[in-house]
């Protein structure tokens, strides 16, 4: 999707785009239309035989053979942010990165844009690519975007009148060596950055915030780790302006994001939440930290490098029953072994929440929070929520 819009955006300006794609089922609709040149299934080096600047989709590791390739001609190489950067036309940018909780900080101060009837656009990861946006907006119109640490690889002039980092967990640890680089990554948001936003105690200059900050109200949506996005979220709407009378109207109507602590539906007196967002260990715990009541967890998916024994050894006691699926079973159910937790081995998801429905009783949630992500039986997390979401539905 990035890809896409950065070569039409080019395109859009007379420049000459050869779009390459490693898989040769790319979806490369409308492109040619453009006159983009589409090379797909292709990663040979000669595609850059008189290329002057090669932009890199996030998906796309900076050690693969292309971006290798043109880091030794020396030819420039931009994230897809760094080039919607500089196709902005003097719009004021507000830059959101962190672990967890991007996109409802995202969502969260453009409500706050909203509520304050300023004119705001949200760009970014799991919005619109900002190469997309930049050509629909104005200098009137402040650009939220959220910033993954892939698309913060290759930024050169990127600057963020706002530049707000809301946390730095372990994750991505098969695509960094270390969590030091994936830190170093994170950090490139805040190099020309005007104002900083920054959790308390982290060691960085700028505004801090912390979850216990007092708000002008309380948020709608539940959970400890929200009410952080939260505080983030009121920080840097106050940096940019923003009213507490606004702030406060987009906090107590602000309902969420999906697949992240999303109520599906109750039945038979049990809740039943997609946290499918939850890809890492740090999200699970959040998730888990934010009821009281019985859980019946289910975990598991496609492995991203990290280590599970912490998180099974700190699973607290309201976990009731926890139900395994996917490629991480083995070594979830290693760590659980190791933790004196039980647990049940059901493969797929379909399976796992019919026998969470047969243990539940009345105030019971079952809780999808995955800890893992999802690529071994799923193309991505909306994909695995979608299909926990219509399987909730669907129970009778």
């Amino acid at each position: 999707m990035t890809g896409r819009a950065a070569a039409l955006a080019l395109a859009r300006r007379g420049v000459a785009v050869v779009a390459a794609d490693r898989s040769a089922s790319a979806d490369v609709a409308g492109l040619a239309a453009a006159g983009v040149e589409v090379r797909a299934g292709s990663e040979e080096e000669s595609l850059l035989d008189g290329v002057e600047l090669v932009i890199k989709g996030p998906g796309v590791p900076t050690e693969s053979p292309l971006p290798t390739a043109a880091r030794a001609r020396g030819v420039p190489l931009w994230s897809e942010a760094e080039l919607g950067y500089r196709l902005l036309s003097g719009s004021p940018l507000i830059g959101i990165t962190g672990t967890k909780g991007k996109t409802t900080t995202v969502r969260l101060v453009g409500a706050m844009f909203d509520a304050a009837r300023r004119p705001v656009a949200l760009a970014g990861n799991e919005h619109r690519p900002l190469s997309e946006v930049a050509d629909e907006v104005d200098a009137a119109t402040t650009v939220v975007c959220e910033l993954s640490s892939f698309a913060l690889e290759d930024v050169h002039e990127l600057s963020c009148d706002i530049a707000a980092l809301l946390n730095i967990e372990p994750d991505h640890l098969d695509r960094y060596p270390s969590l030091d680089e994936y830190r170093a990554a994170k950090l490139r948001i805040f190099e020309r950055a005007h104002t900083s936003i920054v959790p308390r105690g982290s060691g960085l200059d700028g505004i801090e915030f912390a979850g216990d900050d007092p708000l002008p109200a309380e948020p709608a949506i539940p959970g400890a780790h929200n009410r952080e996005n939260a505080a983030a979220a009121t920080a840097i709407a106050r940096a940019a302006g923003i009213d507490d009378a606004a702030i406060a109207e987009a906090l107590m109507t602000f309902a969420g994001v999906p697949h992240r602590l999303e109520l599906v539906r109750e039945l038979d007196g049990v809740r039943y939440v997609n946290d499918s967002k939850a890809t890492n260990t740090a999200a699970a715990r959040r998730a888990v930290a934010s009821y009281e009541e019985p859980l019946r967890l289910i975990l598991g998916g496609s492995l991203k490098g990290e280590d599970f024994n912490a998180f099974a050894r700190e699973l607290p006691p309201n976990v009731a029953s926890v139900y395994l699926i996917g490629a991480t079973s083995d070594e979830l159910a290693d760590a659980l072994d190791a933790a004196g937790r039980d647990y049940s081995r059901d493969e797929d998801l379909a399976t796992a929440l019919a026998h969470a429905r047969a243990d539940a009783q009345p105030g019971d949630v079952v809780l999808l929070s995955p800890a893992t992500a999802s690529f071994d039986q799923f193309d991505n997390f909306e994909h695995r929520g979608d299909t926990f979401r219509r399987l909730v539905l669907e129970l009778r």
